[in-house]
């Protein structure tokens, strides 16, 4: 089937209502391993709700929606093809998310083997809904890289928070929020955790829809340039909540900055 003729739902799909008591059930499983990735796709299925399903069909009738839908591009292929960013400049966002991912040790192909684990092929729809929700996964990391939030457990839960405004995911703001609740509980910093979830929030709401724009087209471009087009801001409270949470555990983050100096 043409990617164009791709219906808008696919007649055997259902959207399932909230089952909080799942969602709480595989969020501790995440609390326990937090690298535990395919827990959060469990979570967010168990609480999906229709306000996404509408602003996808809202962004499935735009014009660049529909231009994005016939270029069929494969955004995951092309995001892991390292060397077609070679020759980008050294602040554009491709080298950027080149950097990051190679740094976190990540690959595109990674990200979607994590969530083909908890959803079977047969589970996985051949309708434009599936491919608004692969490219809400598939540009999660280009996410990081545009925001400045690094994979440290702040970092994860104000993105969290940003991608929920972007995208209205009630599984998302779950996660942001439990997140937010385990970290003040285990480092005492109960209004520095809430005031960089709440920046986070208000960044998303801020910023145009990362998720709804060509950005392998701006890969090439400076990333300063790039953030100011989308209306990226600065995360000055998550920078000043990492600091304190560095101060109260010296190894905090260590791990990203020993990658990085290695890289």
């Amino acid at each position: 089937m043409a990617p164009n003729a791709k219906p808008m739902v696919h007649p055997d799909r259902k959207v399932v209502g909230f089952r909080p008591i799942k969602a709480l059930r595989h969020f501790g499983k995440l609390v326990a391993d937090k690298e535990d990735t395919e827990q959060v796709f469990h979570i967010i299925e168990a609480l999906k709700g229709r306000k996404s399903l509408r602003q996808m069909e809202e962004f499935i009738a735009t014009d660049e929606a529909q231009d994005l839908i016939r270029r069929d591009e494969d955004l995951v292929t092309s995001l892991d093809d390292h060397a077609r960013w070679a020759g980008c400049a050294p602040n554009s966002l491709a080298q950027n998310y080149v950097r990051f991912m190679e740094r976190e040790g990540l690959s595109a192909a990674g990200l979607v083997a994590e969530s083909h684990k908890f959803k079977a092929r047969e589970e996985r729809f051949d309708d434009l809904y599936e491919w608004y929700v692969e490219r809400l996964r598939d540009t999660h990391d280009l996410f990081h890289v545009l925001t400045g939030y690094g994979r440290d457990p702040l970092g994860e839960v104000c993105l969290l928070g940003f991608s929920y405004e972007q995208n209205h995911s009630p599984g998302v703001l779950f996660i942001a929020t439990m997140g937010a609740r385990q970290m003040k509980k285990e480092s005492g910093l109960g209004e520095p955790v809430t005031a960089a979830l709440r920046e986070g929030r208000r960044l998303g709401r801020e910023a145009r829809k990362l998720a709804h724009q060509d950005l392998l087209s701006m890969l090439p471009d400076d990333i300063d340039a790039v953030r100011q087009r989308l209306n990226v801001g600065t995360p000055h409270a998550y920078q000043r909540c990492f600091a304190m949470l560095r101060e109260l555990n010296p190894e905090y983050g260590l791990l990203e900055d020993r990658l990085a100096q290695a890289a």
